[in-house]
């Protein structure tokens, strides 16, 4: 069967996922009674809350006689390292700009990737239907993307569509009939070329592994496109190092192929296809799978560098063990090292004592999706701040320089920029009305400003504002940067707070907390209205007289507590706080519990 492999890139939000959705029910992928989820490809948990894609996944329809393998890949940065496997299994892609904001930060990572490959683009213009959609300026800012990535004259040559995806149309023209998605796939097989791979298809089997996930009855199973040659089910094969050191050899169990959604055995892969394999027990991503004659590996991609780091230890605190029942180091260890197994741009070390490790990631989203998949698993952690990773170049230390792209309405654009380019050693770069007003604001801002800054954004911009941010260079270090302004409150008793004795420390700040909850003394349980840590007691009960006077008992109505997600709660932290996390709960606390021994290690510090 005629094939062609493309992927869907696109900004976060652009509509990707909701467009191959379109695509599956306009090519017959689904009966016409089937019962499909909305966003049937972010089918899991996290992503369906989020509302993006976290994981690339592939799914296969027929158009006309010939397949088409599709790849919905992440649309966010922190999992780049998804985004770089993923292109390398592709002939072309399709590239999602939403036609109100055009090509957006992450447009810009994803794009850069897919014209390095050589890939030549097709450019839709989605949700074109919306009132304040502007696809002609969107198309100009798309070309201007291109030229600034250094696009060939091929790739700058692109096809374009205006589309919804959301309505189930695309055209050619922006007033056509919108009827279906038929220009799209009519555009796809004729501008994506078949794999070139089709050309190999008498050679000795070779096939670069790109994703990695379990099954409870067949094990490990490794995703990838084959590259030269045929594999039949029961064939013997190898797995190579990038390096090109033999790891095993193993009979091939399963193979399957995407066809819709579901992944169907097949009894034979051919060159170009992209499909699955189990038996191995020891390959993982970037290997390489092949015929026993077979000695040189095929070339893996190299992955862009984590650039920050985040300390994942065992709970400690009084109420460990409460709530999961995974709270041991060694479980704790088993996973991370999973994780990294199938997810190459995390590292994992072990720290001296063997009781926490060092995860390096490449943004703290990536590593709140790593946190929360880990507590819905029963696990309890705790979690230091994050640290950014530093460079050391030509003997001048090096610190990651995030490009940050704010879209605000105008009246609130001062007190950003103040924020960016004063206390977080941001760089302007541009700023331009984005709409009526609204204000579009760039700058190249330390990755170490951009930690915790989110929630500061979010309150100077009264909620409206939208942040992107994604990694674009090394650059020599700034200088230091002051952290959180205001202290915290800590309670000094163990026990259940107290309606009253919150309501009497209200006027000392606002609460993480409300009333009838577990504090250890330790735990912070809100922020101070100053600059220094305060010791308060939430158990402190009201004393009762015999005085029974109408206006004696005053109602006790407490403030609302302000609840922390568990990014917010990370990027909140200090150097010397964690964040405890268990399946029920996220709390704050200082690393040192005992105030005396906080005391001798602030002494030490200074």
């Amino acid at each position: 069967m005629d094939l062609r492999n493309i992927a869907i890139i696109a900004h976060v939000d652009h509509g990707k996922t909701t467009l191959v959705d379109e695509l599956l029910k306009q090519s017959g992928a689904f009966r016409a009674n089937q019962a499909v989820a909305e966003r049937a490809m972010d089918s899991n948990d996290l992503e369906r809350e989020r509302g993006i894609t976290i994981l690339a996944k592939c799914t296969s329809l027929e158009w006309k006689g010939k397949r088409i393998n599709i790849v919905d890949t992440p649309g966010h940065a922190d999992f780049g390292g998804e985004v770089e496997r993923i292109l390398s299994m592709v002939d072309g892609v399709v590239l999602l700009v939403d036609a109100a904001e055009g090509p957006m930060p992450q447009t810009k990572f994803v794009t850069s990737k897919a014209l390095a490959l050589g890939l030549r683009p097709i450019v839709v213009l989605n949700k074109v239907d919306k009132p304040d959609a502007e696809p002609d300026r969107a198309l100009n800012e798309v070309f201007d993307l291109f030229a600034n990535l250094e696009a060939d004259d091929d790739q700058l040559d692109f096809p374009h569509l205006y589309a919804s995806g959301r309505s189930g149309w695309c055209d050619a023209e922006l007033d056509g009939p919108r009827k279906n998605l038929d220009a799209l796939f009519n555009l796809i097989v004729r501008h994506v070329p078949p794999p070139r791979q089709v050309k190999h298809q008498d050679e000795p089997f070779s096939m670069l592994a790109t994703t990695l996930s379990a099954d409870p009855f067949v094990g490990r199973i490794l995703t990838g496109r084959v590259e030269t040659g045929r594999l039949k089910v029961g064939a013997t094969v190898q797995a190579l190092t990038r390096h090109g050191q033999k790891i095993e050899q193993f009979r091939v169990t399963k193979i399957s192929a995407f066809r819709g959604l579901a992944p169907q055995d097949i009894e034979e892969a051919q060159a170009g296809d992209i499909v699955s394999l189990a038996g191995m027990s020891k390959a993982t991503v970037a290997d390489t799978i092949c015929a026993l004659a077979v000695e040189e590996p095929l070339q893996a991609k190299p992955i862009d560098p984590p650039t920050i780091t985040v300390t994942f230890g065992i709970n400690d605190s009084p109420l460990a063990g409460k709530d999961g029942k995974k709270v041991q180091s060694r479980v704790i260890r088993e996973r991370l090292l999973k994780e990294a197994e199938s997810n190459v741009a995390i590292r994992v070390t072990d720290t001296p004592g063997g009781e926490a490790f060092e995860v390096a990631g490449r943004g703290e989203l990536q590593m709140g999706v790593l946190i929360e998949n880990m507590r819905r698993e029963g696990f309890e952690l705790s979690i230091s701040r994050p640290q950014v990773l530093l460079r050391d170049i030509d003997g001048v230390t090096h610190e990651p320089i995030e490009e940050a792209t704010i879209d605000v309405d105008d009246e609130y654009s001062g007190a950003v920029i103040e924020k960016i380019t004063g206390t977080r050693k941001g760089e302007l770069v541009e700023m331009k009305p984005a709409g009526a007003g609204k204000t579009r604001i760039i700058a190249h801002v330390p990755s170490r400003g951009l930690i915790g800054y989110h929630g500061e954004f979010l309150t100077d911009t009264r909620g409206t504002g939208v942040l992107n941010r994604v990694f674009r260079s090394w650059a020599p270090h700034k200088g230091p940067i002051p952290g959180r302004r205001q202290g915290v409150l800590i309670s000094m008793e163990n026990g259940v707070s107290v309606a009253y004795a919150l309501w009497k420390l209200e006027d000392r700040g606002k609460f993480f907390i409300g009333a009838q909850e577990p504090v250890y003394t330790g735990m912070i349980i809100g922020e101070h209205s100053r600059d220094n840590d305060l010791e308060v007691n939430p158990l402190k009960g009201k004393q009762l007289t015999n005085v029974r006077a109408s206006g004696t008992d005053e109602a006790v109505r407490l403030t609302t507590p302000v609840t922390l997600t568990l990014e917010q709660a990370i990027a909140y932290i200090d150097d010397d706080e964690l964040v405890e996390v268990t399946p029920n709960a996220i709390r704050l606390r200082k690393r040192f519990l005992d105030p005396h021994e906080r005391k001798r290690h602030a002494k030490a510090a200074v």
